[in-house]
C-alpha cells in the first residue's frame, strides 16, 4: 500500500478541477484507468442507473458528456484536498454551488480506478 503525499494530492486536485473548468472531457478522462468504476447519486438522476454506479471510461464518459450538456456552465472550486492510503479526497464547490467531496482510489500507475462522489 502507498500513502499519498499532500503535494501529489493537491497537484492532482488542481489538474482535475482545471480540466473540468475547461469542460475538456478528454483531459478529465485522462486521469482514469479504462476500467474504472464510479459511484454517484447524480448518476441516478442523469442517466437513470438505479445502482448509481457506472463501469469503464465509455459509460462514465457518456454520463459526463450528458451532464455537461445539461449543466453547460459547470465550474468547480477547490476547498481542500485530503491524502490517504492509495486515495485522496477532493472537497470542492461543484455545479451550481453544491458542496461535494469525491474519493479517488489510485492504482499502481497513478491513475484513478475507483471514485465515489458525495454531496451535501
Amino acid at each position: 500500500m502507498k500513502t499519498m503525499d499532500s503535494a501529489f494530492a493537491r497537484e492532482f486536485a488542481t489538474r482535475w478541477i482545471d480540466a473540468w473548468n475547461a469542460h475538456d472531457l478528454d483531459r478529465v478522462l485522462a486521469h482514469y484507468t479504462d476500467d474504472f468504476v464510479m459511484s454517484s447519486p447524480v448518476i441516478v438522476q442523469i442517466v437513470g442507473e438505479p445502482s448509481g454506479t457506472l463501469h469503464g471510461k465509455a459509460q462514465v464518459g457518456a454520463y459526463w458528456k450528458k451532464a455537461l450538456t445539461i449543466i453547460p456552465d459547470v465550474h468547480f472550486e477547490l476547498i481542500d484536498v485530503l491524502a490517504g492510503v492509495e486515495s485522496i479526497v477532493i472537497y470542492f464547490k461543484g455545479a451550481r454551488g453544491r458542496i461535494a467531496a469525491e474519493v479517488f482510489e489510485f492504482d499502481s500507475t497513478g491513475k484513478v480506478h475507483r471514485s465515489f462522489a458525495n454531496y451535501a
